[in-house]
């Protein structure tokens, strides 16, 4: 790319993103959003956890891995039961962190 073309991305960029930004600002308290869309919000912050988080443990050096030898996949696993179980965040962390550590010292 030229430097001609970087600096045009990087002023679309920013009028795009001043663009969306600003049109919740002006139209303020009289542009509602539907109901449809305001029960789908509320799920957007799950989803983009899930897509940060998911491919994180799936991925190995390897490709995409289910087998034991992916230590965090299966430490995630485990933490997930816990506070499913318990709802405790410190006991979470503990059970994920302990699993991820004999997994790493058997394997």
């Amino acid at each position: 790319m030229s430097a001609l073309q970087i600096w045009l991305a990087i002023i679309a960029m920013c009028l795009v993103t001043a663009l969306t930004r600003t049109l919740f600002l002006i139209g303020g308290e009289r542009m509602v959003l539907p109901p449809a869309v305001q029960r789908a919000l509320r799920y957007a912050p799950a989803a983009a956890l899930t897509g940060v988080v998911v491919p994180d443990l799936l991925e190995t050096s390897t490709g995409i891995s289910l087998a034991l030898s992916n230590h965090a996949l299966w430490a995630s696993v485990a933490a997930l039961a816990y506070y499913l179980w318990r709802r405790g965040m410190m006991g979470t962390i503990a059970v994920g962190m302990l699993v991820f550590t004999l997994l790493r010292l058997v394997a």
